[in-house]
């Protein structure tokens, strides 16, 4: 108490000094501001904590930021939906305090996973038709199945799927292209995940929008509505240039343009689509694109396969984003993206796991990291053609870029957006661990996921989701199994 008592008149006499000093126009001693000066119960003065809503504490912090930093027993501070600081655990702790606390000792903290091309209600056709080609399965089989089956309903309950998944896997933001995509965002927003999400453009009728007309207006309203929404990012997607006519394609970018919205495209996907371009308009998807006024730095394209260096360098000058899709192109055999090649040419380029369905049965983006080095690697017969650290940012920062929004999401860092998960280190496949981003690409898996956090709440914590009754969404996926089966007349 005597203790506590004099410290008080010590902080007081502090005070009056400086005061006095200040009246006659001398300098003052350089001391703690008297904002900052607090008497503890055993009469020290110490420095008043921030309030904020979240900590992180104690994990290995893998930030992605400007330099790779990695933290060892480092913590976050969130304040609302933002990061407030990234530093080491004591930092953290000696200046901000919270109600609300993740103990992440003995865990990897890093951004969460950006899925950057996909297709989420489609998790309702998972393993409809596999083992073809990708034209084949998609005009003989996804195509009608989609014709037959697809309703807003459908979207809702495919995307309700979708998210569990990927907030499993570790995906915070997804970019994604299908119908009723009004829908989709939603339930995105719903589950408390960050989207980019594009209605798709077609020349041929489509389950939301028979015609050019309607799919404007329904595109038009749909812009309007989510216009500065903090987790949605309404998008146009015009499918690509081998299912839009050359007035689809410049109408929706032209639509895109006028909100300042995103342009989702398929791009240089498969060999036929090359050649027909080369045939039809001579000249390759990625210049016909660029002829057309398509590409700019609001386009994120996927996929990304057949294009050459000039092809590069101009989606490089565009500033377009690309998306690597290694398990989608190796399973239609559709080929293989130059991901090392782009990246020196100074393209952006994101991974995606494409939709689940027929060309990815699942949205494990851990699964994409694994495949896009294995791939590039025994493609070039080099071992360094595109390392662990690389695959890592394609997952991150670099697919933040990719997708034109490297300043809100990617990396821990103070000011964006407070997007991250946290990866368990207590399984066999985890130890022992001697360099974390080889652990990640070539040995963690989206198991290990253990919590997630999108914009500061966390949608999944100890590996229980938050924002879905998974139960329910597992029960309808069954339903609609039992209905796609008999509409297409399968057993």
């Amino acid at each position: 108490m005597n203790r506590s008592r004099s410290a008080f008149f010590a902080a007081v006499a502090v005070l009056l000094f400086t005061s006095v000093l200040w009246s006659q126009g001398l300098p003052q001693p350089a001391l703690a501001s008297p904002i900052e000066l607090s008497v503890n119960g055993s009469g020290q003065t110490a420095t008043s904590k921030q309030n904020v809503d979240l900590i992180v504490s104690g994990g290995l912090l893998l930030t992605m930021d400007g330099q790779r930093s990695i933290q060892e027993d480092g913590a976050v501070a969130i304040k609302g939906d933002t990061i407030l600081a990234v530093g080491s655990r004591r930092e953290i702790e000696s200046n901000y305090a919270s109600e609300q606390t993740i103990d992440a000792h003995g865990n990897l903290v890093m951004p969460g996973f950006i899925n950057g091309h996909t297709h989420v209600p489609m998790t309702l056709f998972r393993g409809l038709h596999d083992d073809v080609t990708l034209d084949d399965w998609l005009r003989k089989y996804i195509f009608p199945a989609e014709a037959k089956n697809v309703t807003e309903e459908f979207v809702r309950w495919g995307t309700r799927l979708a998210a569990a998944e990927q907030i499993r896997f570790g995906v915070t933001t997804f970019a994604d292209m299908y119908y009723f995509e009004d829908a989709v965002a939603e339930e995105t927003k719903a589950a408390g995940m960050r989207g980019v999400l594009g209605e798709t453009w077609i020349d041929f009728p489509a389950p939301d929008n028979k015609n050019e007309a309607a799919m404007m207006s329904y595109t038009e309203a749909f812009l309007k509505k989510w216009q500065g929404d903090p987790l949605i990012h309404a998008s146009v997607a015009p499918h690509s240039i081998y299912t839009c006519s050359q007035k689809t394609l410049q109408d929706a970018s032209s639509l895109a343009r006028k909100y300042h919205a995103p342009i989702l495209i398929h791009v240089a996907e498969m060999k036929k689509e090359r050649d027909d371009s080369e045939k039809k308009n001579g000249m390759s998807p990625v210049q016909y694109l660029d002829k057309l006024g398509v590409l700019g730095p609001d386009v994120l394209a996927a996929h990304c396969i057949f294009v050459d260096a000039r092809d590069q360098k101009t989606l490089a000058d565009r500033r377009v984003g690309c998306v690597h899709n290694p398990s989608s192109n190796m399973m239609l055999a559709s080929g293989v993206s130059p991901v090392p090649d782009m990246r020196a040419a100074g393209v952006a380029v994101g991974l995606g796991t494409d939709g689940p369905a027929g060309s990815n049965n699942d949205l494990d983006l851990m699964e994409e990291m694994d495949l896009a080095a294995k791939l590039a690697k025994i493609t070039k017969m080099d071992p360094l053609a595109l390392n662990a650290k690389a695959v890592v940012e394609m997952a991150t920062i670099d697919g933040a870029k990719a997708l034109h929004m490297e300043k809100e999401i990617g990396s821990l860092e103070a000011g964006k957006k407070a997007d991250l998960i946290v990866i368990a280190l207590d399984t066999p496949n985890a130890d022992p661990m001697y360099e974390p981003y080889a652990q990640l690409a070539y040995a963690l898996k989206g198991s290990d996921v253990q919590t997630v956090i999108i914009g500061g709440k966390m949608v999944m914590r100890d590996r229980k989701l938050l924002t879905i009754d998974e139960p329910s969404v597992i029960a309808k996926a069954h339903e609609y199994k039992k209905r796609v089966a008999a509409s297409l007349g399968m057993q």
